[in-house]
């Protein structure tokens, strides 16, 4: 995944995102937006055959902390997923 920063100010952030899932940004977005702090998080596939996103996000605080934040909330709630489902397959 690569990222570049298209706009930058105090409480918004745009990206510019290849090499990534839409579905994973989709993630991060879902958790952002669970955040009270953020205003607005939105994802788009600027153009799908150069595979590049957009992601843009407005909040109270950072909007760079808001996306870590969230990504890391993202990567607990898939490895607790991951639990359940290898527990479930060894049971059975």
């Amino acid at each position: 995944m690569n990222a570049e920063v298209l706009a930058s100010s105090k409480s918004e952030l745009s990206l510019s995102i290849t090499q990534s899932d839409i579905g994973t940004l989709y993630i991060v977005q879902h958790e952002l937006l669970r955040d009270p702090n953020t205003h607005f998080a939105g994802v788009i596939v600027k153009h799908p055959l150069t595979n590049e996103c957009w992601m843009r996000v407005a909040s109270k605080g950072s909007p760079a902390q808001g996306i870590s934040k969230a990504a890391d909330s993202a990567i607990k709630h898939t490895e607790d997923l991951e639990k359940l489902f290898n527990s479930t397959i060894q049971v059975n």
